[in-house]
């Protein structure tokens, strides 16, 4: 049973960590296991360093070409604000500490936190378009098939 520790910062995590057992089985010769308490101190550990912290800009994701008109046909209020198409700039942050938690053949992650969506100016300036709140509860499922490690992700909500 690990414990992760933010760098430089030796501080009790504020979870406890709570027995688990490995099946006793033999016709392995490798057996892996992680507790719960290692993926929970690990979140802390990350989210205490910031990592859970992103910002999506223009130059940093190549795949979406993100304006103020895509969100100005969504939200009236932005088209009202920018009649010039300018590029948007996404902050997004967990507010809180991403929840793991660990079921017999999945891991469940419970993210909550916020994005703030900035129109990109012709000086290279920012203006805040608006805030939201985000909360995400996420399932991962791994298995072995053909020899290969394979995961599936759902989006419960």
């Amino acid at each position: 049973q690990g414990i992760v520790y933010p760098g430089g910062n030796y501080s009790a995590p504020p979870f406890v960590a709570a027995p688990f057992a490995v099946p006793d089985q033999s016709d392995s010769m490798l057996y892996l296991a992680f507790s719960e308490y290692f993926f929970q101190t690990s979140s802390f550990a990350y989210y205490t360093a910031g990592a859970f912290n992103i910002t999506i800009t223009e130059e940093t994701c190549s795949y979406f070409n993100i304006s103020t008109e895509i969100f100005g046909s969504v939200i009236p209020e932005v088209a009202q604000y920018s009649v010039t198409p300018y590029p948007v700039m996404l902050k997004l942050m967990a507010t809180e500490t991403p929840i793991i938690s660990l079921q017999q053949d999945s891991f469940t992650i419970e993210i909550q936190g916020s994005m703030e969506v900035f129109a990109v100016l012709p000086d290279s300036s920012t203006q805040l378009l608006f805030t939201m709140s985000i909360a995400a509860n996420t399932s991962i499922a791994v298995n072995i098939f053909d020899q290969k490690l394979m995961g599936s992700l759902c989006l419960n909500r």
